[in-house]
């Protein structure tokens, strides 16, 4: 089994390229999409959540995620602790995934592969970079929230040049299009470097 981390900033377009390889029958794990999973259902994740963010952080049972994002992307110290306490169980759910999909490939989708250094822990690494003014349309537009907040989000993330240092392989998604040829071209050379049939 090989492993190959997918990431980027928000508003790249990481969903819709994780849909891209599900398509093609390739295990696909979205840490983002478990981990809002995990903070509502690991009553050790909540536990730890409530004491340093309070017990009004959850309302009736869930987590109050716009409450929580305009604590942590307001001060780093505080970003850096949500995710020191939220990765460690996505990483035991990665786990899990990877014992119940035994395949050739498995796609690892993480906003934060480099920062958290997962990607020591990848055969082959994936960053999918668009233009800042492009990602802040595309995340205005999906969260109806004001471009500021999502400015504020960038920044608090690596940018493409820090990242693109560790990256194997850099994709631009502008054109669904063009994106598309390229996922099917670099499919092509992931199944030949890594000796996998179809």
């Amino acid at each position: 089994m090989k492993i190959i981390g997918l990431t980027g900033g928000i508003g790249t377009g990481k969903s819709r390229i994780l849909k891209f390889f599900n398509d093609k029958g390739i295990p696909c794990f979205d840490s983002d999409k478990q981990a809002k999973v995990l903070v509502d259902k690991n009553p050790k994740l909540k536990r730890q959540i409530k004491k340093h963010f309070g017990d009004e952080i959850y309302k009736l049972d869930k987590l109050d995620s716009k409450t929580l994002s305009k604590i942590v992307f307001n001060n780093a110290e505080d970003l850096k602790l949500l995710n020191s306490i939220i990765h460690p169980a996505v990483a035991d759910d990665f786990f899990k995934f990877k014992i119940l999909n035994n395949a050739p490939l498995l796609i690892k989708e993480t906003a934060i592969l480099f920062e958290s250094g997962g990607h020591k822990l990848c055969d082959y690494t994936i960053l999918i970079t668009t233009p800042s003014n492009i990602r802040i349309d595309r995340v205005v537009k999906r969260d109806l929230t004001n471009r500021d907040q999502v400015k504020l989000r960038i920044s608090n993330q690596w940018s493409d040049k820090r990242k693109s240092l560790l990256a194997d392989k850099i994709i631009e998604n502008i054109d669904w299009d063009e994106t598309v040829l390229l996922l099917e071209k670099l499919l092509i050379e992931l199944k030949f470097q890594y000796n996998i049939a179809d």
